[in-house]
């Protein structure tokens, strides 16, 4: 007679099944809080180019909810490590994971900074030039962004491998907003030089935040290639 407490062959797989289940929960959270972080740089740049401060204070109140994703995500991962075995490609997704959770987390505090900068420039007019050029450095944070999560959520190594590429991009309109920082006043009908001066550093640190986020996302996809092929990205 059989003895009822013998592991039933499916037990292994059981076990296998619920694991996948795991790190596909893990990869749920990951795009969720990309998206979020995504919109919130799209809309703290619109807060800039519409003098919207509400909007802005909003943003700024709404991170919480990114950090407090970024800390439960952080835990299932935790506990994976405490209750699995995880090897070799497993092993290589939750490390992935947990390097772009940071890098995620890192884009949004930028994008709070920016929405900071939004009430920090209040109630100046911006010129039309400076909106414009804001207004794609927002666009290309958030784009390469959501290539970076592409290239996750396919394991898709040349997706990634475009993002040092598109981050050419990002420095190329960085040094547009410089050049138009030094052409003509911070903000239109400003005649204060020390409030220009204010105005344009701003804008400065402006540039600097954008510029941050897709070396971000650059990173993000050095690890997704990590996590396809093994090989650690390089320190530069």
């Amino acid at each position: 007679m059989a003895n009822s407490d013998t592991p039933t062959p499916e037990a292994p797989q059981t076990v296998r099944t619920s694991f996948g289940e795991q790190l596909n929960d893990l990869r749920v959270d990951l795009i969720t809080l990309a998206g979020l972080t995504g919109e919130a740089v799209r809309g703290a740049t619109q807060c800039i180019i519409d003098k919207n401060i509400g909007g802005a204070d909003t943003i700024i109140k709404n991170d919480g909810r990114i950090d407090e994703l970024k800390e439960t995500t952080e835990l299932k991962i935790y506990e994976i490590f405490a209750t699995q075995q995880p090897m070799a490609g497993d092993l290589r997704v939750l490390i992935t994971v947990l390097r772009i959770l940071q890098e995620i987390q890192l884009s949004a505090d930028l994008a709070v900074s920016i929405a900071k900068t939004a009430r920090r420039l209040f109630p100046g007019e911006l010129s039309p030039r400076f909106r414009r050029i804001i207004g794609l450095m927002g666009s290309q944070s958030v784009v390469q962004l959501e290539v970076a999560m592409d290239a996750f959520s396919d394991s898709n190594a040349e997706i990634a491998g475009a993002l040092p590429d598109m981050d050419n991009v990002m420095d190329d309109l960085q040094k547009d907003l410089f050049r138009q920082i030094f052409s003509e006043p911070a903000v239109a009908g400003e005649d204060n030089p020390e409030q220009n001066l204010q105005f344009a550093v701003q804008l400065a640190l402006l540039g600097r935040y954008y510029e941050r986020i897709a070396d971000h996302t650059v990173l993000m996809g050095a690890w997704t290639r990590f996590m396809i092929t093994g090989e650690f990205p390089s320190r530069r």
